[in-house]
């Protein structure tokens, strides 16, 4: 492969535009999930209630079902013709399909069980004592939560966040069932690899894409880890002042 990206490693504006397409439709998935992330986040980790092994389950649902799944009950739901798509065309003349904002709502689902991990297991390493502490001082649970328990848990949901960008950047299975593969509209990295596979003579389209996707998602990966380190040491070192 190496070989064939050294021949030319120019991209066309197909490629450009698929790179491109991809992270806007991988930041605005994942900054449109990131307050459901985080309530979802919190009722998990500090809510006792009927039902939490249910919704811990239907929250992890979309890392174990396959992608195709996932975008055929997109297809059902929010289709033009779907169950809730035929409302949204009626009522605003919106609709998520064949377009990048179904493209960003495929990638949403299917991060969003890695960026409420993530936020959780922050939210459950916050030392309850500070938080209690504010209470005792006339805190509310609101200014508690956005002024101890929120930053506190910074690293974490900003770790959740670039798993979930690696994660949307890679999405193919439902997004091609639920949006199709167009280029410029929804023909994000995944669906553009795809198509060059299938063409003859584009193996060097598909190596450049396969490499770019390689690299961004290791160096998100890099700094998740980098964070979720950082993350630890700050509360080893909280842990010694207590």
């Amino acid at each position: 492969m190496l070989s064939i990206i050294n021949d030319n490693f120019t991209l066309s504006q197909q490629e450009i535009d698929a790179i491109s397409l991809s992270i806007k439709v991988a930041l605005i998935s994942i900054f449109a999930s990131l307050p459901f992330s985080i309530f979802i986040a919190w009722l998990l980790a500090r809510k006792e209630f009927w039902g939490k092994s249910v919704l811990n389950g239907i929250v992890h649902l979309p890392l174990v079902l396959p992608p195709v799944v996932i975008g055929y009950l997109l297809l059902i739901l929010m289709g033009r013709n779907g169950l809730i798509g035929r409302y949204l065309i009626d009522w605003f003349d919106f609709t998520f399909s064949f377009n990048w904002y179904g493209a960003a709502l495929a990638s949403a689902i299917v991060s969003f069980p890695l960026i409420v991990r993530s936020v959780r297991l922050a939210l459950e390493s916050v030392d309850f004592k500070l938080e209690q502490a504010a209470r005792t001082l006339g805190a509310s649970s609101i200014r508690t939560f956005f002024t101890i328990t929120l930053p506190l848990s910074l690293p974490g949901i900003l770790s959740g966040l670039i798993l979930g960008f690696a994660r949307s950047l890679g999405e193919f299975g439902a997004t091609i069932t639920f949006v199709s593969n167009i280029p410029k509209a929804t023909q994000t990295l995944p669906l553009a690899m795809s198509s060059f596979i299938e063409t003859p003579g584009a193996e060097h389209s598909a190596a450049r894409l396969c490499l770019i996707a390689i690299i961004i998602s290791l160096i998100s990966l890099l700094i998740s880890e980098w964070l979720a380190r950082h993350t630890q040491k700050k509360l080893g070192q909280s842990n010694v002042r207590n």
